[in-house]
């Protein structure tokens, strides 16, 4: 805590006092004001404040992954007596969220374009700590569900939201390895949530049970993180685009200004703009799409789309059927929630492991070997009733789970540049929440009517479908390199 206390302490003071750093890189080749921004950022060593802001994304970051596993806890919650209710209402109750974040997740993308990658985060931050405060105050199905709906907008905004303000301000060298240490330490907060759920499962204060209280201490969390983020410098890059270069300048030197923790080797030069797309840096600065950058990105467009509808087949679908199925298979529900909070455990793992190599290879190149492993992961789960085996497929799952999204939202982020890039990431981000929600319509109901074998055949399926289409159509990636 005293560290993060110093880190933060630092973000005012080169502001005020235009102090620079000795390390802080003077741009050789200053073309545009834009550019020389970016070259500066891009040559920063690693700072105290690069991991003051990791820390403060951490903490929103878990909170909003707390939120979304609690939708698995409620699926089972909602599978049993006393609360059990039909496949129709427990399908409509978990995709509610989903549903929310189609429409978040592009609305707020463009608005953080607009109006700046930080305030958007802390609306999406505060959002969610009143929806998690409303979820806590009644047991009825239907207010359940619409204010999972409402909860969605902001839960579905914030990932691709936080992952496009990262890309704009972390060194490039280290970029991957820091997101994927952030989602490590995020999802940490997933299995101890579900774990107190478990001892707790039985526990009632002033009328409400203990899914109620865990609603209640995330939104209070969220809201505590929404106010840290103030702390938090905006990205020069995006104040730049819209041409406010005094507050670039003035945020530049902040990060320039930082204490500095590890010196690394510049990063590789940027991929070159194309002739043609010259003018949109020189002449048309500013943010939003022109027909010319609708053009040279309509297919990464269609292929993130794609990739992103396809995953949540698997790893939205996975541990929010994984509790009903183990409920199926007879384990009880106290043991159920131990399992599913062992399988979050294995996400952190995966989390902590991608981040050794994903600055090493490419990034299509994890994310096809990861979707392979999650396929075959998934289709031991559903014909193995043996407890260490269920326990093993589940825990393996969710170790190449957390490897595989956050190097997949890495990978897309880094595809478009950075007047469009909270924009398309947001936007093609809608089409994961699209296929999360078809994912559990579909697959809930073919659980409670088939078994698990045709469900977790129909999750091996869609990630063998993104492996062809990424090894296909896919760039291999941006690893150690610039973003435009």
């Amino acid at each position: 805590m005293g560290f993060a206390r110093d880190a933060l302490s630092e973000i005012a003071a080169p502001a005020l006092t235009g102090r620079r750093s000795r390390s802080a890189p003077v741009s050789r080749y200053p073309l545009t004001y834009a550019v020389s921004i970016a070259e500066r950022l891009d040559r920063l060593p690693l700072t105290r404040l690069h991991v003051a802001i990791l820390a403060v994304c951490a903490g929103g970051f878990a909170f909003d992954l707390l939120e979304v596993a609690l939708g698995g806890a409620l699926s089972a919650v909602f599978s049993v007596p006393p609360h059990r209710i039909d496949a129709s209402q427990l399908s409509q109750l978990i995709a509610a969220v989903y549903i929310g974040a189609i429409i978040g997740a592009p609305l707020l993308g463009w608005l953080a374009d607009r109006f700046g990658r930080k305030r958007l985060l802390m609306a999406a931050l505060w959002w969610l700590a009143v929806t998690s405060a409303a979820m806590a105050v009644r047991e009825n199905i239907a207010w359940l569900t619409t204010i999972r709906l409402l909860a969605g907008l902001s839960i579905g905004a914030f990932p691709p939201l936080m992952f496009t303000y990262l890309t704009d301000v972390l060194p490039p060298r280290r970029r991957g390895m820091l997101i994927l240490i952030l989602s490590a330490v995020s999802t940490a907060g997933i299995p101890l949530g579900l774990l107190l759920l478990r001892r707790l499962t039985n526990f009632q204060l002033l009328g409400l049970e203990a899914w109620q209280w865990l609603f209640a201490m995330t939104g209070l969390g969220a809201a505590l993180v929404g106010m840290m983020l103030r702390l938090i410098p905006e990205s020069p890059r995006w104040l730049t685009e819209i041409g406010r270069t005094v507050a670039a300048e003035i945020a530049c030197r902040t990060f320039e200004g930082s204490r500095v923790i590890e010196r690394v080797t510049p990063a590789l030069a940027p991929t070159p703009i194309p002739e043609e797309d010259r003018a949109i840096v020189d002449i048309d600065r500013g943010v939003g799409w022109s027909r010319t950058l609708l053009g040279r990105y309509r297919s990464h467009l269609i292929l993130a789309a794609t990739v992103y509808f396809l995953s949540p087949w698997a790893t939205v679908a996975f541990p929010l059927l994984s509790g009903p199925t183990l409920i199926a298979k007879g384990v009880p529900l106290a043991d159920t929630f131990g399992y599913l909070a062992l399988a979050t455990f294995g996400q952190l793992t995966g989390s902590v492991l991608a981040a050794l190599f994903i600055d090493r290879i490419e990034r299509r190149t994890a994310i096809v070997l990861c979707s392979f492993l999650m396929a075959l992961s998934a289709l031991v789960f559903a014909v193995e009733t043996i407890p260490t085996f269920l326990i093993g497929s589940s825990v393996a799952f969710g170790t190449f789970s957390g490897m595989f999204v956050p190097v997949l939202s890495v990978y897309v982020t880094e595809l478009f540049p950075t007047r469009i890039r909270s924009s398309a990431t947001s936007s093609t981000w809608a089409f994961n929440r699209i296929g999360s929600t078809l994912a559990i319509v579909v697959l809930v109901p073919v659980l409670r009517q088939s078994g698990a074998t045709p469900a977790f055949d129909i999750m091996a399926g869609s990630l063998v479908a993104g492996m062809a289409i990424l090894t296909i159509f896919g760039p291999a990636g941006l690893a150690r390199r610039p973003v435009d």
